[in-house]
């Protein structure tokens, strides 16, 4: 059976009342619902207590999915909106960016340059947790869980032309971000021959 059938299957059992098959769901979801929200929270406890909330919520209203969407753009939808009520809720608390981590592929660098893009990742956290809310949903969603623009429209019931809009601004104020702190100084270099 393909994915999809698998996972529609778990969803009529769930709304039977199945737990196990709900649990199936949660297991093959997980780690992109944590991952989201992180992303969003930017700390591991907020992230885990935010995605137990996420899967409680979708359990409450599975009967209410819609098989013609994609399950993972409607779990990733509950996810964003729930992770933007947090962030609305806590605006004007500090948050501590030390703690956010990014896991990059690599074909195993040495020292040296585990250092640098360790330094790097760090960087580009730093100035992702700086960019306004709604700049960093699209953000997460466009290049950490490489979604598509119609599925980034489904999850945030925003317009193509203003995703595609606010990712460009998420794009320059990463650009300078990073060029004030002296993370990738080739940046003016490249905006010089643009």
């Amino acid at each position: 059976m393909e994915p999809q059938a698998d996972e529609l299957r778990w969803i009529e059992a769930a709304v039977r009342g199945d737990h196990e098959a709900f649990s199936r769901l949660v297991d093959t979801y997980k780690a992109a619902v944590y991952n989201l929200a992180y992303r969003m929270l930017r700390s591991a406890p907020e992230a885990e207590d935010a995605a137990q909330e996420i899967f409680l919520r979708a359990y409450t209203k599975l009967a209410t999915y819609d098989r013609q969407r994609k399950f993972s753009t409607w779990l990733l939808s509950i996810a964003s909106n729930y992770c933007i009520d947090v962030l609305r809720r806590r605006r004007t608390a500090a948050v501590d960016l030390d703690e956010v981590a990014f896991s990059l592929p690599s074909d195993a660098p040495g020292p040296e340059r585990s250092v640098i893009e360790r330094e790097q990742r760090m960087a580009v956290a730093r100035a992702i947790g700086h960019l306004p809310d709604t700049y960093r949903l699209v953000t997460v969603l466009r290049y950490y869980h490489d979604l598509s623009y119609e599925e980034i429209e489904k999850i945030t019931g925003l317009s193509e032309a203003t995703v595609k809009t606010r990712l460009f601004r998420a794009r320059r104020q990463l650009e300078d971000l990073l060029e004030a702190e002296g993370a990738v100084p080739w940046i003016a270099e490249q905006r010089a021959h643009t």
